[in-house]
């Protein structure tokens, strides 16, 4: 029995040892294996970037008669991008607060600045407590009068203050009458008439370039505002701007800036092609950003525009599209807006600029 005993224990001692043995000839694993295949503790999981680019589009719509029509819906509008139907992304019909550049011409014919400048505080009744609003005049060169302000009162004093300039004016001589000259001075003659000639005004306006500036003043305003610039002009325009017509209109594109021009000339003589040209250029300026044009000379008209002016810029739709299909090879895109309604005129911008989406806000 005793013998039997000692058999057993040492049976059991035995593999013990082996065990043991077994353990110490495994080979231990490299330093960091387990830890080269988990997970870094503070690394974060890569993000997925994606880039939205949306593009706002404000819409003006009118019926027959030129009356605003605020009772569209979303579903009744259709944006399209170089020539692809985009789906639009918000849509709202809300009154928004404008951001505006009053830019008035300084350089008006004699005939028009006592009607403009009789008028001129009636501008600010247009304008609420959630606008703001710059007041800048320009010749040849833009002349800020007052920045961004909210004050109303503000406002009014200092149009009412503002003084305009008239249309500098310059002798054309008849060349049949003029007589001998010595370094550039008319000698006298026997006849002792003088030599005449016929006055006509020149123009030194810089109109490319004072929209142009209003454009950079608004650039920086909020997307969630209206960005308008309020012009007040005959729509004569120089040959010595620094910046061309397309340079001012991207300009205005990248900006999302809206130009409502106010023409205090009705019509235009024949052969009156500076007038001619500039009067095309306020309404394709107009055309182009979604803004528009409005035609007027005496001082009731002029009040009663500038509250029109200020209710269509507040009041229109505003549609977002994220351009889906378009042509990528190009920079400048065509928008075109059209309405499921029959019998109504829609105004809009005409398209903007891939590389200024997003630029500046």
């Amino acid at each position: 029995m005793r013998r039997k005993v000692f058999l057993v224990g040492m049976v059991l001692l035995l593999g013990i040892l082996a065990g043991g043995r077994s353990q110490a000839q495994q080979p231990s694993a490299p330093a960091g294996a387990g830890e080269k295949n988990a997970p870094p503790q503070n690394q974060k999981p890569p993000r997925l970037v994606v880039r939205t680019e949306s593009v706002i589009v404000p819409v003006t719509v009118k019926d027959s008669s030129g009356r605003l029509v605020g009772d569209l819906q979303q579903a009744e509008f259709r944006v399209l991008c170089d020539g692809v139907e985009q789906r639009i992304s918000s849509f709202s019909s809300d009154p928004v607060p404008l951001s505006a550049v009053v830019l008035v011409d300084n350089d008006l014919p004699d005939r028009a600045v006592g009607q403009v400048q009789k008028s001129l505080g009636a501008i600010a009744a247009g304008f609420g407590p959630a606008d703001e609003v710059a007041l800048v005049t320009y010749a040849q060169f833009p002349n800020t009068v007052a920045d961004f302000s909210p004050n109303n009162d503000r406002l009014f004093t200092q149009l009412k203050r503002l003084e305009l300039g008239s249309r500098t004016t310059q002798t054309i001589i008849d060349p049949t009458t003029i007589g001998p000259s010595i370094n550039g001075k008319p000698v006298p003659t026997a006849t002792g008439i003088p030599p005449h000639g016929s006055k006509r005004s020149v123009s030194t306006d810089a109109l490319h370039d004072a929209i142009f500036a209003a454009s950079e003043m608004l650039r920086a305003r909020g997307r969630d505002r209206r960005k308008i610039v309020f012009l007040i002009s005959d729509g004569t325009n120089s040959s010595h701007n620094v910046h061309s017509f397309e340079e001012t209109l991207r300009a205005l594109l990248a900006a999302d800036v809206s130009v409502y021009s106010i023409s205090i000339t009705r019509s235009v003589p024949i052969g009156r092609s500076l007038l001619q040209k500039g009067a095309s250029q306020l309404e394709k300026y107009a055309t182009s950003t979604g803004g528009d044009t409005f035609f007027g000379a005496k001082q009731r008209d002029l009040e009663r525009l500038y509250s029109d002016l200020t209710e269509q810029a507040r009041n229109q739709y505003t549609l977002t599209f994220s351009p889906q299909d378009i042509h990528t090879d190009q920079d400048y895109h065509t928008i075109e807006v059209r309405v499921r309604r029959p019998g109504l005129h829609i105004t809009a911008r005409d398209g903007y600029y891939q590389s200024a989406v997003g630029a500046g806000r």
